[in-house]
């Protein structure tokens, strides 16, 4: 009885050496990401990420995100893809300390659960920023992550981002995101505001 489990062992050494390197190969293969070619940052002279609330009671309620980081690339096929990602703990609601800290806790954002609130679009052709339209993406935002829209509006000049804003809009449910704090104060939609100018990345 002792040397069954010798044995076996070295039955089924060579069986598990013989399959390891499939095995591994198949858990750790990923799909290709897309080639970027090149990629801008954000001017933070001229680029501003806000949103607005309205109270059941038709009051406007807007804020800032001061502190935010990301990237406009260019991809290796020609098509642009953004990731613009905002520090919830930076989030300041204008003329308010208080509801400053509030937008901060955690019946909002809950920045010390939730630091960031990161989106990231599909590839989308070049042309969109000066004919404006529909940009599509991933945002993720309060451990809960969707696709959601972004509506980009047209361009005032000949190069949007570089001699003029790029200016676009989009509205979130908060009961998607379980954003679900003062329901009684406050209605369900989240609107953001982007007004971004571009700054070549240092090689």
């Amino acid at each position: 009885m002792r040397e069954r489990r010798p044995r076996l062992a070295r039955f089924l050494l060579p069986c598990l050496l013989a399959i390891w390197p499939a095995w591994a190969q198949e858990t750790v293969a990923l799909p290709e990401p897309i080639p970027t070619a090149s990629s801008r940052t954000f001017d933070p002279h001229h680029t501003r990420f806000g949103f607005e609330l309205r109270t059941r009671w038709g009051q406007r309620v807007s804020g800032q995100f001061p502190q935010y980081e990301g990237e406009v690339s260019t991809l290796a096929d020609g098509r642009h893809r953004v990731r613009i990602v905002l520090r919830t703990g930076g989030v300041v609601v204008s003329g308010s300390d208080r509801y400053t800290a509030l937008a901060r806790g955690p019946n909002f954002f809950d920045a010390q659960h939730y630091p960031y609130i990161e989106f990231v679009s599909e590839p989308h052709p070049d042309t969109l920023v000066r004919t404006g339209g529909r940009m599509r993406g991933r945002l993720s935002m309060h451990g809960v992550t969707r696709m959601e829209t972004f509506m980009l509006a047209k361009a005032e000049c000949e190069r949007p981002g570089r001699d003029c804003d790029v200016l676009a809009t989009g509205s979130i449910s908060r009961e998607d995101y379980g954003l679900d704090g003062w329901q009684f104060a406050l209605a369900d939609r989240v609107r953001f505001m982007l007004r971004v100018r571009l700054v070549e990345t240092a090689q």
